[in-house]
């Protein structure tokens, strides 16, 4: 298998990931008898049906690709440990927010080893049998969150298995750790083959537990005597079911779907999805995993082989983390991060960087899609992938009514959709500049317009600011566009406007479109409180917050709260770099506070942090453990305001205080390279005004 060939086979895996997860997660919960009775069986996305959204933060997916970070965040290691694994659990999660179903410890496994870790108790033993019982330790989640690290060395189960295991044992042990370990071989194996009773007998050799050796040979007889998967099921509910063990959503019922939705649906990835979403149990985990497994081995002629799974779904996903800006993502970037770290550990040469929605694989659309907003109807265009680019196809285009589409950049505040919490921060902003290049697919006798444009809120309007025209021609061009300032209001969609006079019928292609670096100047200021009732109005939702209180004032702009440790309140992307934040900054109680900046999670940043009244300091976090880059005296009052302003230009970090300079400091490890930033409270309070982020 060729390196292009391998690449595409990743993004079938993370694309199956998520068609699975949405088929299944609408109906999460829900006894297999409901599920029979409203819907028969599940064949296509069933969100609507439910009342629920399509796209919404869940633990499958969030997970998946937010645990996954701890390879480049520790360097992409051949010997990547289960403890910087935790340690990555720490950076990403918040207590009680995000990714994780907060149950509580002996209910939750995963919040169970949360707390481990959180008390100091590292991975594996935050995980282990010994540590929190064999009940906990032995429930469904090692499973859920390994396709990252499974496809990392593809072909090679033997690696594999090792690294999940490392990955699994943060938080599980037992039967559990052994099914991720065999489910993880399995998606190894899928990349060099195809036929399921091979891969199934390939496997094996790496189940250490007899009880899962006895649950894989059971399905497999079951599946070989049965053809009716609601048979096998039957089958495996009085085998396996699960009032046969304790805690709420035990491995061993789940492994086993998924192993009978494999060997039920064959070689039909809709059907074997289907499955394992109408099957009841947890329906979302085992989807996802019968997905991930079959994008794998069957790739995208398997996944397009059925009904249309990927327009509505169009890529789209969310990693809710501490990172906010990292939230509003997409199978391409995920795929891009796997197989960044699949090149680097097998030696294999790393594909160019390109820009944010560059459309790599066939059929990819990186949430592009008629835009929601759009004054105009949709049924004048469709959107489709061809040759490496995104094609708008115009049939009914004409004076006054454009093509416009359009990709998310932000939540954009859907109804409750359940019980995992949307924390997360724009990935566009306001005086940031856009590149694309565009062109006509061939010579039309008219002009033909392009505009780019952002949808922003206003209050409770959602308005659009608009470039200006370009006239496209039949070749390449690259357009560029500067947001203009939104007032700090968050930007929920960038898109594209496709006009004309007369009517047009043809196709615009779309190259690429992106953006990097930090914003030339984003700022809020005033008070933002418009009752005491509503304590987080609309500007305040771009922040994502680790800290327990983060609230409008009704005096300041913002107020932050920590009861205990640190906790940080957070806006930008991993790709601001050489920029200052600067706010006014008004001192409480606290042990210290100040602003933060170059974050990556909420355990890794720089930060400048004015301690107890007489001190302030620039240090480096990582993972729990603070250098303290320079520091010197300074007194400091109490609720008195302080125009603080930190910034890094190539690796020196100033800092100035009411416009004079205090403190610098150098970091020539470059340890994080770039980063959003914030607020950051330990043991304390502090207020807010002006705050600003400032590019070059």
């Amino acid at each position: 298998m060729d390196l292009r060939e391998l690449r595409e086979r990743i993004y079938a895996g993370v694309l199956g990931k998520i068609i699975g997860v949405y088929m299944g997660r609408p109906v999460e919960g829900w006894r297999y008898e409901t599920i029979r009775e409203r819907f028969g069986e599940i064949v296509y996305y069933p969100h609507r049906a439910a009342g629920v959204p399509l796209i919404v933060a869940d633990d499958d997916i969030s997970g998946t690709f937010a645990f996954f970070r701890a390879m480049e965040d520790h360097g992409y290691p051949a010997d990547l440990s289960a403890r910087e694994i935790g340690e990555t659990w720490l950076n990403y999660i918040i207590e009680d927010k995000t990714i994780l179903w907060w149950g509580g410890p002996g209910r939750s496994t995963e919040h169970t080893a949360y707390l481990n870790l959180k008390n100091g108790i590292p991975a594996p033993e935050s995980g282990s049998i010994a540590r929190n019982g064999r009940s906990v330790a032995e429930q469904i989640g090692a499973q859920i969150f390994i396709e990252g690290f499974a496809m990392c060395y593809p072909g090679d189960p033997e690696k594999t298995a090792a690294l999940v295991r490392k990955a699994a044992s943060v938080s599980h042990d037992g039967l559990a750790a052994d099914a991720a370990c065999h489910l993880a071989a399995l998606d190894a194996l899928a990349f060099r083959e195809e036929r399921l009773e091979t891969l199934l007998d390939e496997a094996f050799r790496f189940i250490r537990e007899d009880r899962l050796r006895r649950l894989v040979s059971d399905v497999r007889e079951f599946c070989a005597v049965e053809g009716d998967w609601r048979k096998v099921r039957e089958k495996l509910d009085a085998q396996y079911g699960y009032r046969l063990y304790p805690g709420s959503c035990h491995i061993a019922p789940n492994h086993a779907m998924v192993l009978a939705a494999l060997l039920c649906g064959g070689d039909d990835f809709q059907r074997a999805v289907s499955i394992a979403a109408s099957a009841g149990w947890d329906t979302d985990c085992n989807a996802g995993n019968v997905g991930a497994l079959n994008g794998i081995r069957l790739g995208l002629r398997g996944i397009d082989a059925g009904g249309d799974l990927r327009t509505e779904a169009a890529d789209r996903l969310l990693v809710i983390t501490s990172d906010g800006g990292e939230a509003v993502s997409d199978a391409v970037r995920e795929t891009r991060n796997i197989v960044r770290a699949a090149c680097r550990l097998n030696g294999w040469e790393e594909p160019a960087p390109r820009k944010r929605f560059s459309f790599d694989y066939p059929g990819s659309l990186q949430g592009f899609a008629p835009c929601p907003y759009s004054d105009g109807p949709h049924h004048g265009f469709c959107l489709a992938h061809e040759e490496g680019r995104l094609a708008v196809r115009c049939a009914g285009v004409g004076w006054g009514l454009p093509a416009e589409f359009s990709t998310p950049t932000f939540l954009e505040f859907e109804p409750a959709s359940g019980s995992y919490l949307s924390e997360a921060s724009p990935t566009l902003y306001e005086t940031q500049t856009i590149r694309s290049h565009a062109r006509l697919k061939e010579a039309v006798g008219q002009p033909v317009r392009l505009q780019m444009y952002v949808a922003f809120r206003e209050g409770n309007v959602v308005r659009r600011a608009y470039s200006d025209a370009w006239t496209l021609e039949d070749q390449w061009k690259e357009y560029v566009w500067t947001v203009p300032s939104l007032e700090g209001g968050a930007i929920l969609r960038m898109g594209f406007s496709v006009s004309s006079d007369a009517r047009f019928s043809g196709t615009v292609w779309i190259g690429d479109a992106g953006w990097e670096g930090p914003p030339r100047r984003f700022a809020q200021s005033g008070v933002l409180m418009e009752s005491i009732w509503d304590l987080l109005p609309e500007k305040l939702r771009m922040w994502t917050s680790s800290a327990k209180c983060f609230s409008a004032d009704g005096v300041h702009t913002y107020s932050i709260a920590q009861a205990e440790g640190t906790g940080l309140v957070t806006l930008g992307t991993r790709d601001w770099f050489d920029y200052t934040v600067k706010a006014d900054l008004t001192f409480s109680l606290h042990e210290a506070a100040g602003l933060a900046m170059y974050c990556r999670g909420h355990r890794r940043y720089y930060a400048a942090r004015f301690r107890e009244g007489r001190r302030v300091e620039i240090v480096l976090e990582r993972d729990g453990e603070t250098a303290v880059l320079a520091e010197c005296v300074f007194p400091y009052e109490q609720n008195r305001a302080y125009t603080v302003a930190f910034s890094c230009r190539e690796w020196c970090f100033q800092l100035t205080v009411d416009g004079l300079p205090v403190l610098s400091a150098q970091d020539e490890g470059r340890v994080h390279k770039s980063g959003g930033c914030g607020f950051l409270v330990c043991v304390g309070s502090m207020l807010a005004d002006d705050f600003a982020v400032l590019g070059e």
